[in-house]
């Protein structure tokens, strides 16, 4: 296919499909197959995942998982998440399993401020839009009222507005960083309708101010819009015990364990390229949690990276420490979460994680979040410091090369008792199956 399509998105559902496969595939019949194999057979539903986004053709599956015995806070939680890499769910419930006989895990909201910004040009005395701002701060947030007047009934609301000059790294750039507390609500339609708002008013406001010469009357709106950078909305997670109650099967010599993971960490602290693989296995943890509960994966990876880079240099979010023969290991990090609205409400797989979850509020669902991350997180640098990554993924990667050859039960059996024994690579068990079938 060489050529633009005109009208795509006017195309009916049928359409859009059959033009895909006829542009794309040397076997149109087959394809429009597998795409309508992915159809819910309840057409009410399936028009429902339809409407989620727009040009639809079908339904992209992930695996929903659970990962139980999340003691935290003194509360079991078994934990739903959604993922397509192997080992993650197994070794978040290892970590769960092996915190629960060690005092469980502490979470603790921090702070649950968000923020949005409406950015502008002036050109004009800065001095004197400083007067303005001060004599318009109070128009401003009361011109939100209809916006924000049910969310202040639950709690929430605009916290602050200030205005901050930026001209210094951009010629005439100036901004109104207002922050928010949205409560149970990730907030992001609430904060944007409000930042137009403030926009808005802005601009009439400059009109009318006296101060103000006809060029500098003629504020140039750039964008308003939220900031999925949220440092003051953070969640602490962690789990401590003594150093010698770190013992298990693998860990025969707790404190050398102890301290070899301390290294591990303290080399993500200070080595980006570490850091950025360390992080990435939090993540695995954080995001399958996140998109479960029907959250947005992309704001909270975006704003845990900037999190993580915050000191000027990508660093390790978690940390440890040994003290007084007391392992601790923790993590802080940026959390806007919502469990009302959005999917929340509409997907009907989305309610029932929440269900599982026991209906947390919000703030439940941080403290839950952050310690399905540092659970992750625990369970790679045990393997690491420990057997290897390697050993425990590739026995979970098993099962994808085996659909991957569609092997049989008899051929299953046969190489899983091989590998017992027997290190499992790609390459391995490629031979393997290439030899049963001779």
């Amino acid at each position: 296919m060489n050529n633009a399509v005109a009208g795509f998105s006017k195309l009916s559902k049928e359409e859009k499909i059959n033009w895909i496969a006829n542009e794309y595939f040397t076997n149109p019949t087959e394809a429009i197959r597998t795409i309508k194999q992915y159809w819910n057979n309840d057409d009410k539903l399936q028009q429902l995942h339809d409407e989620f986004i727009e040009n639809t053709i079908t339904n992209f599956y992930l695996p929903m998982g659970i990962a139980p015995n999340f003691l935290i806070n003194g509360k079991y939680y078994s934990v739903p998440m959604v993922i397509e890499e192997s080992s993650v769910v197994a070794a978040a419930a290892k970590s769960a399993k092996f915190w629960s006989t060690r005092g469980g895990f502490k979470a603790t909201v921090l702070n649950t401020e968000k923020i949005g910004q409406v950015h502008f040009l002036f050109k004009g005395d800065s001095a004197k839009l400083q007067s303005f701002f001060n004599s318009v701060k109070a128009t401003l947030i009361d011109s939100t009222e209809s916006i924000t007047k049910n969310m202040q009934k639950r709690g929430g609301g605009i916290l602050g507005l200030e205005l901050r000059d930026k001209t210094s790294e951009l010629k005439h750039y100036y901004q109104l960083h207002a922050t928010f507390e949205t409560k149970d609500s990730m907030g992001a339609n609430f904060i944007n309708s409000c930042l137009e708002q403030l926009a808005k008013t802005l601009k009439e406001e400059a009109q009318n101010y006296s101060e103000f010469d006809e060029a500098e009357k003629s504020i140039t709106v750039v964008m308003s819009i939220l900031s999925n950078f949220v440092p003051n909305c953070i969640v602490r997670a962690e789990v401590s015990c003594k150093v010698d109650d770190l013992a298990e099967k693998k860990i025969e010599n707790p404190q050398e364990f102890a301290e070899k993971f301390v290294q591990a960490v303290r080399i993500a602290e200070i080595e980006p390229f570490r850091a950025v693989t360390h992080n990435k296995g939090i993540m695995n943890g954080v995001d399958a949690v996140v998109l479960a509960t029907g959250n947005d994966f992309r704001a909270v990876e975006a704003g845990v990276h900037a999190y993580a880079s915050r000191n000027g240099q990508y660093s390790s979010l978690s940390h440890a420490k040994i003290e007084n023969g007391i392992f601790t290991f923790w993590m802080e990090i940026p959390l806007a979460l919502g469990t009302v609205g959005g999917l929340t409400s509409l997907h009907p797989l989305v309610k029932m994680a929440l269900e599982i979850l026991g209906k947390p509020s919000a703030q439940e669902l941080m403290q839950v979040v952050a310690v399905t991350g540092l659970a992750q997180n625990f369970a790679a640098l045990r393997s690491l410091t420990t057997t290897g990554i390697q050993e425990g993924h590739m026995k979970m990667h098993l099962n994808n090369i085996l659909n991957q050859f569609e092997a049989t039960t008899d051929e299953r059996k046969a190489i899983a008792k091989h590998f017992e024994n027997n290190t499992v690579t790609h390459s391995a068990v490629v031979e393997l199956i290439q030899n049963l079938r001779k």
